[in-house]
């Protein structure tokens, strides 16, 4: 997978609307660390935009995917994921608030917040979409699978309802940022954003490994797991605060892109199992890869044009949950089981 990653990175940052050789992507390397500026204007595309843009989503792609293995793990359920419990609608709808209504706000708070107002909304806003859902999923003691669906398809329209709003009484430039934004891209990819969102990836990743333990002790079931030393119920608000502040600073900067955190910890499952100490190093590297093929296609599919990320991976992620709805037969009426 390590290997698959390197190759898919190359292919990424050499194809495109300005192809770049590896000979240039070298030179450019050497004289930024030599102090230099670029060579050409081949050198200067990879270092400003190409490199920023492949590295911000290959970060992205190992967030979705570590997300997926960590709600899938937590309800004990390949078919969940962070867009399907409200995480990527609530953040969506937190950040169209800041790109509508930003301008109201005092030059002080902007001055305080700097670049992570628009994270911080989104943050605000897949934490309460989330909150909402486990709340009112759990019934008792447990989770119903199928009412946690089922209430984050309700959260999600009416997050989805909310953007709608904001679209709706925005000005025609901040309408359509919300639009291309809620489809995902990454155009907009810089050096800062490839430091904010790799900061809390790093951090992400390191505290998901130290709960992988207590994540296979879950799927023995809630009472094993506690007879094993986990508080289940403390693991379950940790992983959701954790998987919240992921996936809400990634989509934040990036749109939403559905269905990442589906396919990756399923793929992965009929590869190497269920053990979450394989299945999370293992999400990171293929996570990234996929999505920096995703990207890559969306940008060559229709260049010099560019499609929106979030048509790719949903036109290959809805029929993989289909197919997944189907298998674990949640379209039938038994289907109600508990997590």
């Amino acid at each position: 997978m390590f290997v698959l990653l390197i190759a898919v990175l190359t292919a990424g940052i050499a194809f495109g609307a300005v192809p770049i050789s590896v000979a240039d992507m070298y030179n450019a390397l050497l004289h930024l660390f030599q102090g230099k500026p670029a060579g050409n204007i081949y050198e200067g595309v990879f270092i400003q935009l190409r490199l920023p843009r492949v590295l911000l989503c290959a970060i992205t792609g190992s967030i979705l995917a570590v997300s997926g293995v960590l709600m899938q793990g937590l309800f004990r359920n390949p078919i969940v994921e962070p867009g399907l419990v409200g995480t990527s609608s609530g953040a969506a709808l937190g950040a169209s608030i800041v790109f509508v209504l930003a301008p109201a706000f005092s030059p002080a708070m902007k001055s305080f917040t700097g670049p992570w107002l628009l994270p911080l909304a989104a943050f605000c806003g897949a934490l309460l979409a989330s909150f909402i859902v486990y709340s009112l999923a759990k019934n008792a003691r447990r989770v119903s699978v199928l009412s946690l669906l089922l209430i984050g398809i309700a959260i999600n329209a009416v997050c989805l309802s909310g953007t709608g709003f904001m679209s709706y009484i925005a000005r025609d430039p901040q309408a359509r940022s919300i639009t291309f934004w809620n489809l995902g891209t990454f155009s907009g990819a810089s050096w800062q954003q490839v430091f904010i969102v790799g900061s809390i990836a790093v951090i992400g990743f390191i505290i998901s490994f130290r709960y992988s333990k207590q994540l296979n002790a879950l799927l023995l079931g809630e009472e094993e797991a506690l007879y094993l030393g986990v508080d289940p119920d403390r693991l379950k608000k940790r992983i959701m605060l954790l998987n919240t502040a992921m996936v809400a600073v990634a989509t934040a900067f990036v749109g939403v892109i559905a269905f990442m955190g589906l396919i990756v910890p399923h793929v992965l499952r009929l590869l190497i199992g269920s053990d979450n100490k394989r299945l999370l190093p293992a999400a990171i590297l293929l996570g990234a890869a996929l999505l920096t093929l995703a990207d890559m296609c969306a940008r060559l599919l229709l260049a010099p044009a560019e499609l929106p990320i979030g048509i790719i991976t949903s036109i290959v992620g809805a029929p993989v949950f289909i197919i997944l709805l189907k298998r674990f037969d949640l379209m039938q009426n038994k289907g109600g089981e508990h997590a």
